[in-house]
């Protein structure tokens, strides 16, 4: 029976479950911006990792490793686009 029931993902579930509840803390708390900041974007990557990792079995393929470098490639698209965003209108640099 114990190889019947789904422990990873029921810790998973109950560990996602807490990063939501701390994010919602942060809301109820009124934290100052820079601390809140820091905590919902820590909780954010952690959850985000977890879903992947836990539920969408990311690593249990043959090909986890092109799995894993387009995420990573991804990521570094999405950074590009969000510091070239704030680079040009925000920091008024082109």
């Amino acid at each position: 029976m114990k190889a019947l029931f789904p422990l990873e993902q029921v810790m998973g579930f109950i560990f996602s479950i807490i990063l939501t509840l701390m994010a919602l803390c942060v809301y109820l708390f009124h934290l100052p911006f820079t601390v809140a900041m820091t905590i919902l974007l820590i909780t954010v990557f952690v959850q985000a990792g977890l879903q992947l990792v836990v539920f969408m079995h990311a690593g249990e393929t043959e090909d986890k490793g092109a799995i894993y470098t387009n995420i990573y490639y991804a990521l570094i698209i999405a950074l590009v686009t969000i510091f070239g965003t704030l680079l040009c209108m925000i920091w008024g640099y082109l």
